[in-house]
């Protein structure tokens, strides 16, 4: 299984048979190395609501017929505007055909703004356990710190935590480490950084001072093998 960042929160896991995008944050973010008209996705795992974690679903579903997982009252608004959808909430796990999909809690908000400016409610955020042929990914989603992390650590065997880090939305660095110490992931790779001036974060430092699993940080487009 191959895993590649493609900045702020953007995840793509490639299996042997699916590709895989996590929150297509593509359109609007300057770091992201991703064309939406031209990228590929089998499926589609969203966390939550927000613009920035959304992104481009909407053309990259629609040109791929992408299969888009995401929490119930975003799936269902997704539903309504044509997409093909399937809610989850969170506790729950679902077997799919590309791996298990179990969704986790995290403290954060979740609503999308429309062109005019509505806001529609998209239910409670989210993080993402994806296990694939025996290993597990756990997206981390947009949150702050709170301990069931570490329950989550202790009842998963995480290969790979993407772990946000830019602070002011979500976790600090300070934050994050000792997140990254409860979720004992093998590899933690800081995400949600240095998008905007306000969540500019210095990743090295954070991935030189994770002290339970090893710390990395991935250039955009860069490739993990798990």
């Amino acid at each position: 299984m191959k895993l590649s960042y493609h900045g702020h929160s953007v995840v793509k896991v490639e299996t042997d048979t699916h590709t895989i995008l996590i929150d297509p944050f593509i359109s609007g973010n300057e770091a992201c190395d991703l064309d939406p008209s031209t990228v590929k996705a089998d499926v589609i795992l969203l966390t939550h609501g927000h613009n920035d974690h959304v992104g481009d679903t909407f053309e990259i579903a629609k040109n791929n017929d992408s299969l888009v997982v995401a929490p119930n009252e975003l799936a269902g608004y997704l539903e309504s505007k044509g997409l093909n959808a399937h809610p989850m909430h969170i506790g729950g796990a679902h077997q799919f055909d590309f791996g298990k999909v179990k969704f986790t809690q995290a403290f954060h908000g979740s609503a999308f703004t429309e062109d005019d400016g509505t806001m529609i409610y998209t239910g409670m955020p989210a993080g993402i356990l994806l296990t694939v042929k025996g290993k597990t990914i756990y997206h981390v989603g947009d949150t702050g710190l709170f301990s069931d992390l570490k329950l989550i650590g202790e009842m998963n065997e995480i290969d790979v935590a993407f772990v946000p880090i830019g602070d002011n939305f979500t976790m600090g660095p300070e934050d994050a480490l000792i997140a990254a110490d409860w979720i004992k992931a093998k590899t933690v790779v800081p995400v949600h950084y240095n998008t905007f001036p306000v969540i500019e974060q210095d990743p090295e430092d954070f991935a030189s001072k994770v002290k339970t699993g090893k710390g990395k940080t991935m250039a955009v487009g860069e490739t993990l093998e798990v």
